[in-house]
């Protein structure tokens, strides 16, 4: 009986399982490491998964390099840092999903360095550099105004006659995704309803006809539309809304 006992003890608890690591190291740099940005990140990322970073300045389980390769983790003004994991430390690839998630890319956008720039999530850097909008910006001015004036404030001159609801270009143009928002506004909600591109769009539904008289545009004066905002300037989103030209209280309200 003794022996099936401690056999049944030696099953239930295997001598060579292995715990998890909570620690790992991680080597940021010396611009980072002066800028402050982990002393800001590493307690956050600590209280939400119980595992904690240890800077080092040679090797790593996880390392951040200015203008590297791998996955793009932050932008600081033209330079891009890049996340690269440097062992199978799950430790470590726990810092790199939450730095890389929603949650670790606002947190670093929330971080103002004593000098020098602020750091940015990768995302609007590369959003910035993917999109180059070509079109003639005259066509999508006149464009825009026609086709979109009806619900969005095209220009900061208060051009348009835009609804309660509905941004304005520069409100949207504010926006860290704007690019994307442009790039495919013909398929965002709620343009489908109502807007075709001719030749490229299909048929409106016979079962659901548009609620209102129908927007039909070229591609050439989409791609005039993108051009035109692509040279608007951002509204400052954070100034009294009523000293922006064209404001409108419900900007931002019903934007997907």
């Amino acid at each position: 009986m003794r022996r099936i006992w401690v056999l049944m003890m030696f099953l239930a608890f295997p001598v060579n399982a292995q715990v998890e690591p909570r620690e790992f190291s991680l080597n940021v740099g010396a611009e980072m490491k002066a800028a402050g940005l982990m002393q800001y990140l590493l307690p956050r990322f600590a209280l939400k998964t119980g595992r904690r970073a240890r800077i080092v300045d040679a090797g790593g389980d996880a390392l951040l390099e200015k203008d590297g390769t791998g996955r793009p983790a932050m932008a600081r003004g033209d330079s891009v840092w890049t996340l690269r994991l440097g062992s199978e430390n799950p430790a470590a690839a726990r810092f790199a999903d939450w730095l890389l998630s929603d949650i670790g890319q606002n947190s670093l956008g929330r971080f103002t360095p004593e000098t020098g720039a602020p750091f940015t999530p990768a995302s609007i850097k590369i959003a910035v550099q993917e999109f180059v909008f070509e079109g003639d910006v005259d066509i999508g001015k006149r464009a825009a105004l026609l086709n979109c004036g009806r619900c969005h404030r095209v220009a900061p001159d208060g051009t348009g006659i835009g609804i309660g609801s509905t941004p304005s270009f520069m409100a949207l143009r504010a926006l860290s995704d704007w690019a994307e928002r442009f790039r495919n506004f013909p398929d965002r909600n709620p343009h489908p309803s109502f807007m075709q591109i001719e030749d490229i769009s299909p048929a409106f539904d016979p079962a659901f006809p548009p609620s209102i008289i129908p927007v039909v545009i070229s591609l050439q004066e989409m791609q005039a539309i993108q051009a035109y905002v692509s040279g608007l300037a951002p509204a400052d989103l954070g100034a009294d809304l009523g000293t922006y030209p064209g404001a409108d209280p419900g900007a931002l309200s019903g934007v997907e």
